[in-house]
C-alpha cells in the first residue's frame, strides 16, 4: 500500500470517528461499533510506522510522531479545560467538549479514554528515531 492511501484511509477513519463522536451515550452494539472503529482508526498509522521503521523513511515517522505529539497534547490540555471550566457556563463546556471530540475522536468516539491515549503513546514511541 502506498502511503498516500494509507493517510487518506487514516484521515477519513479519524474523520468518521469525529462526526460519530457527537453520538450521544451510545449503547450495546452501537457501543462496540464505535470502539472497533476507534481502534481500526489506529491501524493505519501502525501500518505506516512499520513501514517507515523498514524503508528508514524518516518523514513518515516524523510526521506520525509530530501528529501523535499534537494529538496527545491538545487532549491533555481540552481535557484540564474541560475540568476547570466545570463551574462556569454551559456554552463554554459544550464549546470545548465539541472541540475534544473534534481533536481526540477515536477517543471520543470509542468512549474509552485511556485506550485511545494508550494508543496515540505507542505510535509516538514506535515512530522515535532509535
Amino acid at each position: 500500500m502506498k502511503h498516500r492511501f494509507l493517510f487518506a484511509l487514516w484521515g477519513a477513519l479519524f474523520i468518521l470517528c469525529a462526526g460519530l463522536g457527537f453520538i450521544p451515550d451510545p449503547t450495546g452494539p452501537l457501543r462496540v461499533l464505535l470502539t472497533g472503529l476507534s481502534v481500526l482508526c489506529f491501524l493505519p498509522p501502525a501500518v505506516l510506522v512499520w513501514k517507515g521503521r523498514q524503508a528508514r523513511d524518516r518523514a513518515v515517522l516524523a510526521l506520525v510522531r509530530n501528529l501523535s505529539i499534537a494529538s496527545l497534547s491538545l487532549s491533555v490540555l481540552l481535557i484540564i479545560a474541560n475540568f476547570l471550566t466545570a463551574f462556569h457556563s454551559e456554552l463554554l463546556g459544550n464549546i470545548l467538549h465539541a472541540l475534544l471530540v473534534v481533536v481526540s475522536s477515536p477517543m471520543i468516539c470509542s468512549g474509552n479514554w485511556a485506550m485511545s491515549l494508550f494508543f496515540w503513546a505507542c505510535l509516538l514511541i514506535a515512530s522515535l528515531k532509535k
